[in-house]
C-alpha cells in the first residue's frame, strides 16, 4: 500500500473533502464546507490545510463561533441530515463559544463536526495562552466541556490517530439512530506533526443513511394495537423528515383514515391543508390536534423524542396507548411505549401492508376534519391585520409574513413567544418550509440559522423571525450574510424585552419582574444597528407598512431587516396545552394560590413511569 506524507491537519481536511452523499440520485460532497475563526490554536495547522483545499472543501468566515456553529446546525437540518458542515476554532473562548451550539445539535439529533483547537499535547510550553488548568488532572482542557453535548468525542494526541478517529466520527454523524454532533479536539502541536498516511484513507466514500426494517414481532404487535384502536392519532416528529417519509406518511394517513398531528420538528411533514393534517400538537398546539389527543385511545408517535411540549408534560394523551416508531431505540422506549424500532419510511410501509383493509372509524376521521376546518378559520381570524393604529400582536405579524411568503419560502425561528405562535398558526407548505429550533430553544440561533438554511437552499426565500431579545443576544451574522452575499429577510419583532417569559411569570402567579424594559429606558434603534452591519433596514409603523415592505425585501439584492413594534402582553389564547413549570408550594398571595391549585390539578393528569 502506497502512502503520502502529510501533517495531521492536512490529512484531516483531505479526508473530509473525500466524503460524499447522495441527494436526488446525484453524488455531492457530504460536507458543505468548514466555518472557521482562526486563532493560535488552529491558524498554523488547520488554517493552511483549509487554504490548500480551496473549493474542494470551502472555508467560510463568521463573526462569532457560536453563531457559525448555529449556521452549521441549520445547514444540516435544512438538508434533513443528508449533508453537514464542520466548525473549527482556537483553544479558549472560541472553543467554549461553540459548546452552546453543540448542545443545540445534540438535543435536535443533528450532525455537526466540531474541530476545536486544543492545548499542546506535548505540554512543553504549558500553560499557554487561554489554557484552562485543572489542578488535579492535567489531561483536562476547556474542550472537555464538549463531552456531555457530543455524541462522539475524541482528542487527537498523535497524528496517526486521525486514521481511526475520523471514520468513527463519520459513523456517528451519518447514523440515523446515533446522529448528533461529533467533537475531535485537536491539540495545536499535533495538527502540525507529520505522518505517512495510506492512499486508501483518502479514497472517495459514499455515505447513504441506514434505513432499518422493523422487527417482525414488533411490527405484528404494533399492527395489532392499531387494529384494536377506535380513536387513533399519529404524532409526526422530525424523524419523518429525516427519513424522507413524508409521502409514506401521507399514503398511510389517507389509506387508514388516521389524523396526523405535528411536533415543532415534524411540522410540514404534511402540507397545512392536507385533509388528514390536524395541525400542531402539545403546549403550542392547535385546538384541533389537542382535542383529538385528549380523546385518542392510541397514539402512533413517529420520529419524535416525545419531549414535554409534545406530550403536554405527559398529561395531554396520558390515557392513550402509545406506539413509538423510531430509528433510535432510546426514543422508541419512552413513556412506556410499545417500541417499533425502524426507519420511519420503512416502518410506515410495513405497517401499511400489515393493516391492509383496516381504517379508523369514519366518525373519528370526520371529527378530525371538522376540527381542522374550525382551526383554519381560527388561524385566519387571529392572524388578520389589526385595525389601523393598533399595536400588532406577534400572530398578526407572522400572518402578514405568511401571506406574503412565496410558496417555497422557508421561515426560521428559535426562541421566545414566536415559536408557539408559529407552531399553532404558520401554514407550512412542505417539510423544508418550516425551520424551528425548539429542542434547545436557543436564543441567538435565529439569524445564524437563517444563514445556514440559505446556504443549504440558496434558491428559496429565507425569512427569519426574531424577537428583540434574541436579536440583542446575537446579530453578528447579519454582517456575515452581507459579506457572503447570502441574502436574508429578517423581521425583528420589538416588544421591549422578554415578553414570552413575562407572560409565563404572570401565569405562574408571579409579579412582573426583570423581563420587560422599563418605560423610561430609551428605545433601541434596531434598524440603524442593522444598517451599520451592512443590511438594508427599515423601521415600520404597523402591519400595512410591513405588508408593503415584504415584497420589496424579497426582491432586494442584499439582506434586509424589517423592524416592527409588537404588543408584549398579547399571545394567541386559542389552542395550547398544559406545561409543567413548577409553582411555589408555599404561596404568599391570592395569585400564587390560584396558580398552585391549578398546578396540582394538572399534575395529577400526568402519565406515570419512565
Amino acid at each position: 500500500m502506497t502512502g503520502i506524507r502529510l501533517t495531521a491537519a492536512e490529512a484531516t481536511i483531505r479526508f473530509l473533502a473525500a466524503q460524499e452523499t447522495e441527494i436526488g440520485g446525484r453524488r455531492v460532497p457530504l460536507f458543505g464546507g468548514v466555518f472557521a475563526i482562526f486563532g493560535h490554536g488552529n491558524v498554523a495547522g488547520l488554517g493552511p490545510a483549509l487554504h490548500a483545499a480551496g473549493k474542494r472543501l470551502p472555508t467560510f468566515r463568521a463573526h462569532n463561533e457560536q453563531a457559525m456553529a448555529h449556521a452549521a446546525v441549520a445547514f444540516a437540518k435544512t438538508h434533513a441530515r443528508r449533508r453537514m458542515m464542520a466548525c473549527t476554532s482556537s483553544i479558549g473562548p472560541g472553543a467554549t463559544n461553540m459548546v452552546t451550539a453543540a448542545a443545540v445539535a445534540h438535543v435536535n439529533r443533528l450532525p455537526v463536526l466540531f474541530l476545536p483547537g486544543d492545548v499542546f499535547a506535548s505540554r512543553r510550553p504549558d500553560p499557554v495562552l487561554q489554557q484552562i488548568e485543572q489542578f488535579g488532572d492535567p489531561t483536562i482542557s476547556a474542550n472537555d466541556c464538549f463531552r456531555p453535548v457530543s455524541r462522539f468525542f475524541d482528542r487527537i494526541t498523535r497524528p496517526e490517530q486521525v486514521l481511526t478517529s475520523l471514520p468513527a466520527a463519520l459513523r456517528v454523524l451519518t447514523d440515523p439512530a446515533e446522529c448528533g454532533p461529533a467533537t475531535i479536539a485537536f491539540p495545536q502541536d499535533v495538527q502540525t506533526e507529520v505522518c505517512d498516511y495510506p492512499d486508501d484513507f483518502f479514497r472517495r466514500r459514499l455515505h447513504r443513511p441506514r434505513a432499518p426494517e422493523p422487527d417482525a414481532r414488533g411490527l405484528a404487535e404494533a399492527a395489532a394495537a392499531l387494529r384494536a384502536a377506535k380513536r387513533p392519532l399519529i404524532v409526526a416528529g422530525g424523524g419523518v423528515k429525516y427519513a424522507g417519509a413524508e409521502d409514506a406518511l401521507a399514503r398511510f394517513a389517507e389509506a387508514h383514515g388516521v389524523p396526523v398531528a405535528e411536533t415543532q420538528a415534524g411540522k410540514g411533514s404534511l402540507a397545512w391543508d392536507h385533509p388528514r393534517n390536524a395541525g400542531a400538537i402539545g403546549v403550542t398546539g392547535s385546538e384541533a390536534a389537542n382535542a383529538l389527543a385528549a380523546r385518542a385511545d392510541l397514539v402512533l408517535a413517529i420520529g419524535t423524542r416525545l419531549q414535554d411540549f409534545t406530550t403536554g408534560s405527559r398529561a395531554l394523551f396520558a390515557q392513550a396507548r402509545l406506539v413509538a416508531l423510531n430509528a433510535a431505540a432510546f426514543d422508541a422506549a419512552k413513556h412506556g411505549a410499545l417500541p417499533l424500532v425502524a426507519d420511519a419510511a420503512r416502518g410506515l410501509a410495513a405497517l401499511d401492508a400489515a393493516l391492509a383493509g383496516w381504517s379508523a372509524p369514519a366518525s373519528w376521521s370526520a371529527r378530525a376534519a371538522k376540527g381542522a376546518a374550525r382551526w383554519h378559520a381560527t388561524v385566519a381570524r387571529v392572524t388578520a391585520a389589526p385595525k389601523p393604529g393598533a399595536l400588532p400582536t406577534d400572530a398578526q405579524v407572522l400572518g402578514a409574513v405568511n401571506r406574503a411568503m412565496p410558496k417555497d419560502g422557508i421561515v426560521v425561528c428559535a426562541a421566545g413567544g414566536l415559536p408557539g405562535e408559529l407552531h399553532k398558526l404558520w401554514r407550512a407548505t412542505d417539510s423544508a418550509s418550516y425551520h424551528l429550533e425548539y429542542g434547545y430553544s436557543c436564543m441567538g440561533y435565529e439569524i445564524a440559522g437563517g444563514l445556514g438554511a440559505k446556504l443549504a437552499m440558496p434558491d428559496r426565500e429565507v425569512v427569519v423571525l426574531v424577537g428583540d431579545g434574541s436579536y440583542m443576544m446575537m446579530n453578528s451574522e447579519i454582517a456575515t450574510s452581507v459579506a457572503m452575499r447570502t441574502r436574508l429577510t429578517i423581521v425583528v419583532l420589538d416588544n421591549r424585552g422578554f415578553g414570552c417569559i413575562d407572560r409565563l411569570q404572570r401565569g405562574t402567579g408571579g409579579a412582573p419582574f426583570n423581563n420587560l424594559l422599563p418605560e423610561a429606558a430609551p428605545p433601541v434603534d434596531f434598524a440603524a444597528h442593522a444598517a451599520s452591519l451592512g443590511a438594508a433596514a427599515l423601521a415600520l409603523d404597523g402591519i400595512a407598512a410591513l405588508e408593503d415592505a415584504l415584497p420589496r425585501a424579497f426582491r432586494a439584492k442584499r439582506t434586509t431587516v424589517l423592524v416592527i413594534a409588537t404588543d408584549p402582553a398579547a399571545a394567541t389564547r386559542e389552542g395550547g396545552a398544559w406545561w409543567d413549570v413548577p409553582v411555589t408550594a408555599l404561596p404568599r398571595d391570592a395569585a400564587q394560590k390560584r396558580a398552585r391549585a391549578d398546578y396540582e390539578t394538572q399534575r395529577a393528569r400526568q402519565r406515570p413511569g419512565a
